[in-house]
């Protein structure tokens, strides 16, 4: 009997399904024969607004040296890192988006026989990390979409190692009150790490911000993961930051790959968290693409679910379909069947424009299906 080079690999890698991202622009351009220029991507909740400037100068400015390695220990971001949030700078890891983060959290502290969980309707990249290392992925129901933080305490047991929560989450949109989630993290066992992926924070207002940085000094168990992908407009450069007690944050870096954060994007995360006005741009810009988003799909009579992030899920009848239709008009959006939501497609939050466009095709593709 013949062995194939795919039966080579562990079980638990063989089952895994590879994480699909949003369809590029290039790929529906070919597909579809439109020019670029005529397609609207609303899938992968990036900023609309693009690269800040003061991060562009960076860029570019970093490129003259682009031949020599990258700053191994991210020097100068882990100062300006450690300074705008108020952490040492020994609590801090540094990854290739922050999904880099979640993977090292995951290959740290999780092995075979080992159990991490996480909610129905979370983010996907919990349940590959988890299973990249051959540990068992506990889905808890979710609840109105969001995490039943009773219900993830109670299937904490002896084989827990790490429980991952998304605040706000993705793709649903929901989002965890602070004091919730604060109880939620005093009644954890001191040996289960709680992951908490904060990607879209800087959506959030002040006042529904969690303030999981002051926790880090109660909590030694608490990782924090944030992103450079989302408000700060670097989705293409790929960086990511976890802040932890000092000792989890060194065994993660343990793990981590030389050089996995290049020296561009290190330079441009710099510059990006010296650029409050840009920040304070792509937030404003959010609560009112919010805002045209929900009211447009309230007046097609559409269901969708409340979002503190920068992208809203709606139902609506043959999504599939829906989606197809979308994409022969040059509008991509992100099909969530793989997230136990079949009849729900996710638009992330664009300029004023694109939006009109997605809602104008979306009506036109509505109106010809009664």
């Amino acid at each position: 009997m013949v062995t194939r080079l795919c039966d080579l690999a562990p079980s638990y890698i063989r089952s895994i399904a590879p994480y699909q991202p949003g369809k590029p622009i290039a790929e529906l351009a070919r597909e579809m024969g439109l020019e670029v220029n005529q397609i609207v991507k609303l899938a992968s909740n990036e900023n609309p607004l693009g690269v800040g400037p003061k991060a562009y100068a960076a860029m570019r400015d970093a490129l003259e040296d682009i031949a020599r390695y990258p700053d191994g220990n991210s020097f100068a971001l882990r100062d300006a890192v450690s300074t705008r949030f108020s952490v040492k700078p020994d609590q801090l890891v540094f990854g290739n988006g922050s999904n880099d983060i979640l993977e090292l959290a995951a290959r740290a502290y999780l092995a075979p026989g080992a159990e991490a969980i996480y909610s129905q309707h979370a983010f996907a990249v919990y349940a590959l990390v988890t299973q990249a290392v051959g540990a068992k992925g506990v889905v808890i129901a979710a609840k109105d979409f969001g995490h039943d933080l009773p219900a993830m305490l109670a299937a904490i047991n002896q084989r827990t190692r790490m429980l991952f929560i998304a605040n706000p989450n993705n793709p649903t949109g929901t989002l965890l009150g602070k004091d919730d989630l604060l109880s939620f993290l005093r009644q954890v066992p001191k040996q289960v790490l709680v992951v908490l992926d904060e990607a879209y924070d800087e959506y959030l207002p002040d006042t529904l911000k969690s303030e999981s940085v002051d926790w880090l000094a109660e909590f030694d168990n608490l990782i924090i993961s944030r992103t450079f992908s989302k408000a700060y407009g670097l989705a293409g450069l790929r960086i990511g930051f976890g802040m932890a007690h000092a000792e989890v944050a060194d065994i993660m870096n343990r793990v981590r790959q030389p050089f996995n954060v290049n020296s561009v994007a290190q330079a441009a995360a710099v510059a990006a968290l010296h650029d409050e006005d840009f920040l304070v741009r792509s937030y404003a810009l959010n609560q009112a693409g919010m805002l045209q988003i929900t009211q447009g799909l309230t007046k097609l009579g559409l269901e969708f679910i409340p979002s503190y992030g920068n992208f809203v899920s709606f139902r609506i009848g043959n999504a599939t379909g829906i989606y197809r239709r979308l994409l022969e008009h040059g509008v991509i959006v992100r099909p969530i069947a793989n997230y136990e939501m079949p009849d729900y497609l996710r638009v992330s939050i664009g300029l004023f424009a694109e939006n009109a466009r997605f809602l104008e095709v979306l009506e036109k593709i509505v109106e010809e299906a009664k």
